[in-house]
């Protein structure tokens, strides 16, 4: 295990959840944009650094959190926004509409493993909408091994979602703050040429050069 996550593994931001040498709060933006953006996420991610469900939470404004567990069963009321249609984001829903109002909208995404998600999919399907987004491309999400085949993480299917709406001011900002936090997390496993490769085709670089100059700063051996 690399030494940085095993020297710092009980010390963590209360905010981000990297271990505070690597904390990314300084650069924080937070994103409005007229979609209602729920997370439903499973209580295993709950525990998990790497979730991006986390950094919806973190940086959507207005949007909210509901935890998953099989004791504690949710319901669609509990979930649902008057006045907004819900879309579930799910691979075997219908494509998405087109004509459909930002402000009118609820997405839920649903935060976890793969098989934790196609798990919850069933049991939620019926609260809503399910809809297929039009993704393709290679997942940015290089913390997970999952992520390969077509497969993308929770963040990188609201930033579809946010692009295909047309919402490119807010994409932007999201792509930053999602972008920053793989780097990071990289970099907080000791994983450094992966870190290195991926900001390389990232724009992170440029939009947080003090930050990351921040990061590179040696710090004495605790």
């Amino acid at each position: 295990m690399p030494r940085s996550v095993v020297l710092q593994s009980s010390v963590r931001c209360a905010r981000c959840q990297l271990p505070l040498r690597w904390c990314v709060c300084s650069a924080r933006q937070e994103v409005t944009c007229p979609l209602q953006v729920d997370v439903l996420m499973h209580h295993r991610e709950r525990w998990r650094p790497t979730s991006t469900g986390h950094l919806i939470n973190r940086v959507i404004t207005g949007s909210r959190h509901h935890l998953c567990r099989r004791e504690r069963g949710l319901t669609a009321a509990d979930v649902r926004v008057p006045g907004r249609e819900l879309w579930i984001l799910h691979p075997k829903g219908e494509p998405m509409p087109t004509a459909e109002a930002p402000d009118a909208i609820q997405v839920l995404m649903i935060d976890g493993s793969w098989r934790e998600t196609s798990a919850m999919a069933q049991e939620i399907g019926s609260w809503g909408r399910l809809v297929n987004l039009p993704m393709s491309g290679e997942s940015r999400y290089w913390l997970r091994s999952q992520a390969d085949g077509g497969r993308f993480s929770t963040a990188e299917a609201l930033l579809f979602l946010l692009k295909a709406l047309g919402m490119d001011e807010a994409h932007a900002q999201f792509h930053a703050q999602f972008e920053l936090h793989v780097y990071a997390s990289l970099r907080s496993r000791g994983s450094k040429e992966a870190a290195l490769a991926f900001l390389k085709q990232s724009p992170v670089g440029k939009l947080f050069p003090e930050l990351l100059a921040q990061l590179d700063v040696r710090r004495p051996r605790q």
